[in-house]
């Protein structure tokens, strides 16, 4: 396939800076409209991504406009250090060349990226919408792949059917209001994660700039604790989406799990939720995780929202 290494007649591209952050959620918006019937991206996740420590935005992000009005968006990290490389990549429909040229300059870049981290090829992963606005037949042709399936799952709350439940004997929880118990839960949320699909250690400093630490509401993140055990679980969550309260993880100790911790902590964070006022809570599960992450959620009545999937591309780094 040629590389379109100029823009589509009528279209610039320029970087994105911070102050576009209200510019390129209104485009994310747009988007989620068409895949999934509402506005769901927030301005907090935006401005975090505009940030990330691990994005030169003026050589890793790329906005598209059409006159005035921007038409695609995309930002590009390496959270691997080697090989992989992540990306978002996003364009109004019935632009294709613009689509083609975004893709363009981001796997170059990709490839760039992963030659300075000295690997030998660029292994790039992206997350779709099962029903994209992205013409799949156009990636498929670029060589990208889907590799895995993930499911976006919601349910119903309130104060009624969901109080917060008492802990089952000898099991405490409590929220992580210390800097020890913010590094804690890092520490259990890595241990719980590091045999899952797609898993990139992090320290606690790159963690804290993922999460957006310093916008976190710690009384939001919760350990558990089990008497003659100690510290085997912790779930994080986060109230700054539009539609509904959100897990972003639950992990338990591969030795702890089978004791019904998972579903304590799925169910406090149910009724922590309905007494904040919110009627709806969502979580992100791979379907093929081997813990069983998915039927608990199912079991517990969280039903599917929208599903999303990772695309991957290889790209050669040339000698």
């Amino acid at each position: 396939m040629t590389t379109l290494l100029t823009p589509p007649p009528g279209i610039t591209v320029r970087p994105a800076t911070p102050d576009d952050a209200d510019a390129v959620c209104a485009l994310l918006n747009e988007i989620d409209l068409l895949e999934i019937g509402r506005a769901d991206t927030s301005l907090t996740e935006v401005q975090a991504d505009l940030k990330h420590p691990e994005v030169n935005l003026e050589r890793d992000s790329w906005l598209l406009f059409d006159g005035d009005r921007m038409v695609g968006y995309g930002l590009l990290w390496d959270d691997s250090g080697h090989e992989r490389i992540d990306m978002d990549q996003y364009t109004l429909p019935g632009l294709q060349q613009s689509a083609r040229h975004l893709f363009d300059l981001m796997e170059a870049r990709a490839v760039e990226r992963a030659a300075l981290n000295g690997a030998e090829r660029a292994v790039v992963h992206m997350h779709l919408n099962i029903e994209p606005t992205t013409d799949v037949a156009a990636l498929r042709g670029r060589g990208w792949r889907p590799v895995r399936r993930y499911n976006v799952l919601t349910r119903p709350l309130s104060t009624t059917a969901d109080p917060v439940p008492a802990p089952p004997p000898g099991v405490t929880l409590r929220a992580c209001t210390s800097e020890v118990d913010r590094r804690h839960a890092h520490a259990l949320l890595q241990a719980s994660f590091a045999d899952h699909f797609d898993f990139q250690p992090r320290s606690y400093e790159q963690w804290l700039d993922d999460i957006d630490g310093e916008r976190a509401d710690w009384s939001l993140v919760w350990i558990a604790h089990v008497d003659g055990i100690g510290d085997v679980a912790a779930m994080r969550t986060h109230d700054n989406r539009a539609s509904s309260g959100w897990i972003g993880n639950l992990g338990v100790l591969r030795e702890a799990r089978g004791r019904g911790l998972g579903g304590h902590l799925l169910r406090h964070a149910f009724g922590h939720y309905a007494g904040l006022g919110r009627d709806r809570i969502g979580l992100g599960v791979d379907t093929d995780n081997s813990s069983g992450a998915l039927a608990l959620y199912e079991g517990h009545g969280m039903t599917l929202d929208f599903a999303v999937d990772t695309w991957e591309l290889t790209l050669p780094v040339p000698a």
